[in-house]
């Protein structure tokens, strides 16, 4: 019996990709033979799409989004993906067909998994997700020490592959507010310089200071304060007034509170340092610490639809 004839959408761009040392083409051949080894060996930032007739596997790192959506044609199904909703709903309208578009609907690519699905019958994607970064839990005995080393270890590794690959005329920013994240990332690159026989007068950290203050200027300046670093600091004003959670909500798309209220302080971060220094293009930050540590294990629900979750 003949298949009907599904179509795959891929509006990611393919100049997005920014990979270490491989080619776009056989990054996606790894991630197409959901080999869990070959995908963890991508270095780099991707949102990949592989397909080899009805299997389709999609792949991404943690730093960006990745979404798809199954919608029905006539001929067979056709998945969308793209790195954010508004992208697939511009298409489908496009297409003419808007009408099946629901954000319920919309799916995100977990990060740190390959999710593999086909693309026949009825549009229910039912995907299938394997995790490619995997450290195993309780392997170490229970040293701060230790511990603390290895994790800021790779921390600084992945730092300095980054830095090689900047430019070396372009400043750096870090979006800092003096926690455990914001200032690993700050002394690792910090570091990173000195060793490379870079001045460390590129770097920057990138406070926001609300209405004149609050508790992250404070805790800022006293982290850099004890490191003898005070110079690196610089705290970029906003007001109250200007934090608004849904402008939020309709960039990220996202809904969970904490990333909300995360997303309006980077955004308004970003519009203010944006203001100050117009051509500033590299700013580091430390989010994605609870990801590594595997704080949201999807195979406890694996459907990862915005209804889902709420629900």
């Amino acid at each position: 019996m003949d298949r009907p004839v599904a179509r795959l959408i891929d509006l990611v761009d393919p100049a997005s990709q920014q990979l270490f040392d491989l080619e776009v083409e056989e990054a996606r051949r790894r991630v197409l033979a959901a080999d869990p080894e070959q995908v963890l060996a991508i270095r780099g930032s991707f949102a990949l799409v592989a397909r080899d007739g009805e299997d389709v596997r999609l792949a991404r790192s943690l730093d960006r989004p990745l979404r798809y959506f199954l919608a029905k044609e006539e001929a067979g199904p056709m998945l969308v993906v793209a790195e954010s909703m508004r992208e697939i709903l511009e298409f489908l309208r496009g297409e003419g067909y808007e009408k099946q578009f629901h954000p319920t609907y919309c799916r995100m690519v977990p990060a740190h998994h390959v999710l593999s699905l086909k693309l026949i019958g009825c549009p229910d994607p039912n995907p299938v997700h394997r995790r490619f970064f995997a450290p195993p839990r309780a392997v170490m005995a229970p040293d701060l020490e230790v511990i603390g080393e290895r994790y800021i270890g790779a921390l600084y590794q992945e730092v300095q592959d980054w830095l090689e690959r900047v430019p070396a005329e372009e400043p750096l920013g870090v979006s800092f507010s003096g926690g455990i994240d914001s200032g690993s990332v700050l002394l690792a690159l910090y570091r990173a310089l000195l060793e490379s026989g870079q001045s460390p007068a590129r770097l920057k950290a990138f406070v926001l200071s609300v209405d004149g203050g609050g508790e992250d200027v404070a805790q800022a300046r006293e982290f850099l304060r004890r490191l003898d670093l005070e110079f690196l600091l610089e705290a970029i004003e906003v007001e109250a007034a200007d934090l608004d959670p849904f402008e939020a909500v309709t960039l990220i798309e996202d809904y969970k509170p904490l990333d909300v209220e995360c997303a309006v302080m980077g955004i308004n971060l970003a519009r203010g340092l944006r203001r100050r220094y117009s051509d500033w293009r590299f700013l580091v930050d430390g989010d994605g610490g609870d990801e590594n540590l595997k704080d949201y294990p999807i195979e406890d629900n694996e459907e990862l639809t915005i209804r889902s979750v709420v629900n």
